[in-house]
């Protein structure tokens, strides 16, 4: 997922910021992310062949985790922005949409693992 990040990244500041502005540029390049980072889910997850929901819940909140680590950890001491510019991108009044990245990582791996696997017994159960 980080190279689907990265690609999509730059992506929107060669093609997407001087046309659309900063802001709106980040809000296409979200969603356009939250498209990328579906289909590799959808890809990845029968290949990690969870076992129950729960498994793949727990995927999920491992990538968020990683996710979060990599956006507070590289973008505050690789990139050099502050804690302050960082958490501003959690912003929703200010139209700042990337709450939805680590969202979506986190939900993912379940739901697509609920809609490969529709209930029928213990492979889709929570426990």
């Amino acid at each position: 997922m980080v190279v689907i990040a990265i690609i999509n990244g730059s992506a929107r500041e060669a093609w997407l910021v001087a046309p659309l502005g900063e802001a709106a540029a980040h809000q296409v390049s979200t969603l356009s992310a939250i498209v990328l980072f579906g289909g590799y889910i959808g890809w990845v997850m029968p290949r990690l062949r969870p076992a129950s929901l729960r498994q793949a819940a727990g995927i999920g909140g491992l990538w968020l985790v990683m996710t979060l680590a990599f956006e507070f950890l590289f973008g505050h001491f690789v990139a050099g922005h502050t804690w302050a510019a960082l958490l501003a991108n959690y912003d929703l009044s200010a139209g700042r949409l990337w709450p939805l990245i680590p969202l979506w990582v986190a939900l993912a791996p379940p739901l697509v693992h609920r809609l490969r696997a529709p209930y029928s017994g213990s492979s889709s159960k929570l426990v």
